[in-house]
């Protein structure tokens, strides 16, 4: 498992992925940030994945901010899990008509 890549969530939705990077650089070197959006609107979904250099900058990074307060909403900050496999969906039935 990669421990140094973390899930940030309920994260306000006007954050920027500078905003992060200022915030996660405090707890050592940011390899990555990536800030989900919404395709359709580009408005963020509230949740990011942030990779940071070490797994000791990791760990500190999570230590100090899981449970803290960004403009008024309390953010959690954790070792990011896996993606598992999803079956992939078959389309027969997508509402369009093929005539």
């Amino acid at each position: 498992m990669n421990r140094t890549r973390l899930y940030v969530g309920n994260l306000p939705f006007r954050i920027s992925e500078n905003d992060l990077r200022e915030l996660f650089e405090q707890y050592g070197q940011v390899n990555e940030i990536n800030l989900i959006v919404d395709k359709m609107t580009g408005q963020s979904r509230g949740f990011a994945f942030v990779t940071m250099e070490t797994s000791q900058a990791a760990q500190s990074a999570i230590d100090s901010l899981n449970g803290t307060s960004i403009s008024g909403r309390q953010i959690v900050v954790n070792e990011a899990k896996p993606r598992e496999e999803r079956p992939h969906r078959h389309r027969e039935n997508s509402g369009r008509s093929r005539r």
